[in-house]
């Protein structure tokens, strides 16, 4: 009985303990008019802005300019066919290539196509045809736009020129010597091919990690600049003090952004018709480690940080170096392999490989085994880091 009672009174103190410093950690929050705009208004504005910028999907219309120096029947109607594609708008037709330069110059189009003098000429006599194509290279979507709608226009131009060399043939004769493989297209998890489903479930996943550990960081620099650590110091001659205080300010974390994560992963992809083929229960269960992870590596981060300010300047000029280690804007098999190691000490690479593997392609937790492993990993390591290193700065600062 008196080790129940000893446990029972242990547990009580502890609870007590997690209580005290969940709600001292609330309070700083919602008095703090930056940290709450970091923990609410900016996961809910930002997502908002970044949807609607590409809500589109596509580009459409991608104007161009020709130079036509055959003008020729064919050569016109391969500029209508490029005309009538939903990609491509010909909005002007030049005299030569310095003209059409200088209308890229001045941004009125993004591409020149080319005609040499010969196109007609080489197709009476049976050769190749060649059309030039040059694109502003600013925009890979402009070129996209140009490549695929010039190389359609151009194997339904040879098809028809095919069929009228065949004269004499059935149409089931046409057919097979046109198109003797049949073949269709099918994109997997993106079927629009569009920007915004490939980007913004990558990018919600880096806005909890990125918000997150910006207030968490922030927090403590105000803590250490207005010498607050000495509320902690009694909780702390506790034998697991800094557990309780661990524990405490985690759940304060995890209150929030358990909130913002529901509005970020379920009513944004909702609103602006992205991707949602994930089951919500596998969902929670993924970012409850996710979360976990951002948390306790935020705060091992911000006993580092002796000044509010710093928090906004460290950690958002590193939002671009996360999102491109992590393996979604480019391949993580062509991210070098320093890069990708240093990758793995943050909970963004295994969150946005996780997310978008159960949001974009319906993988289930056990699809993602290297994910959940990586995470709990990390939870272990920066739990007993974010200890320690608390344990450190309170006794310090006591002192």
């Amino acid at each position: 009985m008196k080790i129940i009672h000893y446990f029972w009174k242990q547990v009580k103190e502890g609870l007590a303990d997690i209580f005290v410093v969940w709600r001292d950690e609330f309070s700083l929050v919602i008095h703090d008019a930056a940290i709450l705009m970091l923990f609410l208004a900016a996961p809910l504005l930002y997502p908002i802005v970044y949807s609607l910028i590409y809500s589109h999907e596509v580009a459409r219309e991608a104007k161009m300019v020709v130079v036509d120096q055959c003008n020729s029947p064919e050569t016109r109607e391969f500029r209508r066919m490029c005309d009538a594609t939903p990609d491509i708008e010909v909005v002007g037709l030049c005299a030569n290539m310095q003209e059409a330069q200088e209308a890229l110059r001045r941004r009125e189009a993004y591409g020149i196509m080319v005609f040499p003098r010969n196109f007609s000429s080489a197709l009476a006599n049976k050769e190749h045809a060649y059309v030039q194509l040059y694109s502003d290279m600013s925009s890979l979507l402009y070129y996209k736009c140009f490549l695929l709608n010039l190389t359609e226009v151009s194997l339904k131009m040879n098809k028809d020129i095919q069929i009228q060399d065949m004269s004499n043939a059935t149409g089931r004769e046409e057919e097979i010597a046109t198109t003797p493989i049949e073949y269709e297209e099918v994109a997997f998890f993106n079927p629009k091919s569009g920007f915004a489903s490939f980007l913004i479930p990558g990018f919600l996943m880096l806005l909890i990690q990125q918000t997150m550990i910006i207030g968490i960081c922030a927090l403590a620099g105000s803590i250490y600049d207005k010498k607050q650590y000495h509320v902690l110091e009694p909780i702390m001659r506790h034998k697991r003090g800094s557990f309780r205080i661990i524990f405490g300010k985690a759940l304060c974390y995890m209150m929030f952004y358990g909130l913002m994560s529901a509005y970020l992963l379920w009513v944004i992809p909702w609103m602006f018709n992205l991707p949602r083929m994930g089951d919500p229960w596998n969902i929670v269960a993924f970012m409850l480690p996710y979360l976990a992870a951002c948390i306790f590596f935020g705060m091992s981060v911000s006993v580092f940080i002796k000044e509010k300010e710093t928090a906004y300047v460290l950690i958002v000029a590193s939002s671009l170096i996360f999102l491109f280690i992590s393996g979604l804007s480019w391949p993580a098999a062509a991210v070098p392999w320093y890069w990708k190691a240093l990758s793995y000490f943050f909970p963004s690479t295994f969150g946005l490989q996780g997310f978008v593997k159960i949001n974009t392609m319906g993988a289930t937790i056990p699809d993602l085994r290297t994910e959940c492993i990586g995470l709990i990993v990390q939870i272990c390591v920066y739990f007993l880091l974010a200890t320690l290193v608390y344990r450190y700065r309170i006794k310090r600062e006591c002192v």
